[in-house]
């Protein structure tokens, strides 16, 4: 798509009702259609997007409804997380938008717009820890499996459900609608661990589904859910690097973001496919 019309897609998408009609989508991604027309549907979207289904875990008789096709499983061994416990590992299959450096006044550029920690996570205490960090932006296509994993090993201590609207995270969002991710609904998921200290995966939504489910609660985005903060701390949950954290219904992107005092050195290139589990960057909070 030519910079015009993007420019011109942009405009159209401001101008819809962008939550209802993603609901209104993920109904119909989620119902229960006869098997020929799912399986129709499932094989147009595999032909038009060149989805590899030969890693798919296929259940048996097939895919129920879309949904379960656009929120597949992997077959075991299909992703392989890298053996060195100081790696912070990708949480999704998709493009590395962006990685570098959080400024020490929690300042990062996305696509060359700029963003700050606190718009991200929308809390100012929150994004003070990662004020001097780093930070990783991960694009998932709509090829691509959309379960997204723990970068680091920890225990999730909190997750926080920011509200927003549902803007498209592909180039017509992020060349054409300024704060893009800052806008979008989205979840911040974050885990406490010994080598690479508070880490913090942001799930942001997108619109189509535009609903994002977790693992390990039953929060769910737009849908109606109460946003705000969720505390584990008194039970934390855990998480080896690898393990399941949520799913999106439909695109988007995810972000991690680790403190200052976890001392990386990024092995990933920004422009660069990547898979879950290979790593970003190796480093730790006792490293240098």
């Amino acid at each position: 798509m030519g910079k015009s019309a993007s420019r011109l897609a942009a405009q159209t998408v401001r101008v819809l009702p962008r939550k209802r009609l993603s609901r209104a989508l993920g109904s119909l991604a989620a119902s229960r259609a006869p098997q020929p027309v799912v399986d129709a549907a499932v094989a147009a979207f595999v032909r038009a997007y060149d989805v590899d289904l030969s890693e798919v875990a296929m259940p048996p008789g097939g895919f129920r409804t879309f949904d379960d096709f656009f929120t597949r499983r992997l077959l075991d061994g299909t992703r392989v997380v890298d053996s060195d416990p100081k790696a912070l590992v990708s949480p999704a299959d998709g493009r590395l938008e962006d990685c570098g450096a959080i400024t020490a006044g929690g300042e990062l550029t996305v696509k060359g717009q700029p963003y700050t920690a606190t718009a991200l996570l929308g809390d100012p205490e929150a994004a003070a820890a990662y004020e001097g960090g780093h930070y990783f932006i991960v694009y998932l296509s709509p090829r691509d499996y959309h379960r997204v994993h723990a970068p680091t090993c920890g225990s999730v201590q909190c997750m926080r459900y920011i509200p927003g609207t549902l803007f498209p995270v592909n180039r017509i969002g992020t060349d054409f609608i300024p704060q893009l991710f800052a806008r979008n609904e989205r979840l911040a998921i974050v885990q406490e661990g010994v080598v690479h200290g508070v880490v913090t995966t942001i799930m942001v939504g997108a619109i189509g589904v535009g609903r994002i489910g977790l693992s390990f609660d039953d929060v769910q985005t737009n849908r109606g859910d109460t946003p705000g903060l969720r505390s584990y701390a008194d039970s934390p949950i855990p998480r080896d690097r690898g393990d399941e954290l949520g799913v999106f219904h439909m695109g988007s992107t995810a972000i991690v973001m680790t403190p200052p005092e976890c001392k990386l050195d990024v092995v990933a290139q920004a422009g660069a496919s990547i898979r879950m589990g290979e790593a970003m960057a190796t480093g730790g909070v006792d490293e240098r």
